[in-house]
């Protein structure tokens, strides 16, 4: 016997506040669990590394005032 979307929200709205905190953030878990997650975990360990390379002394930083004019450049 299978319970519906319906029969599962009332019987989590009668759970106490910790116990709905906790049942979200296991349903927004199983949600993160996707592809999309896959491509967050490669951005963080890429930004990650960057700033390990910058306190390593590894890269260099350009002025803000560069950047935006390059961009401005390329765009026209």
């Amino acid at each position: 016997m299978s319970i519906s979307l319906a029969e599962i929200e009332q019987q989590a709205r009668k759970l106490p506040a910790p116990d709905r905190a906790r049942l979200a953030e296991t349903m927004l878990q199983s949600l993160q669990d996707s592809p999309a997650s896959e491509i967050e975990a490669a951005w963080q360990r890429e930004i990650r590394d960057r700033v390990a390379a910058y306190d390593r002394g590894e890269s260099g930083t350009y002025p803000a005032e560069d950047v935006f004019a390059e961009a401005k450049h390329i765009v026209k």
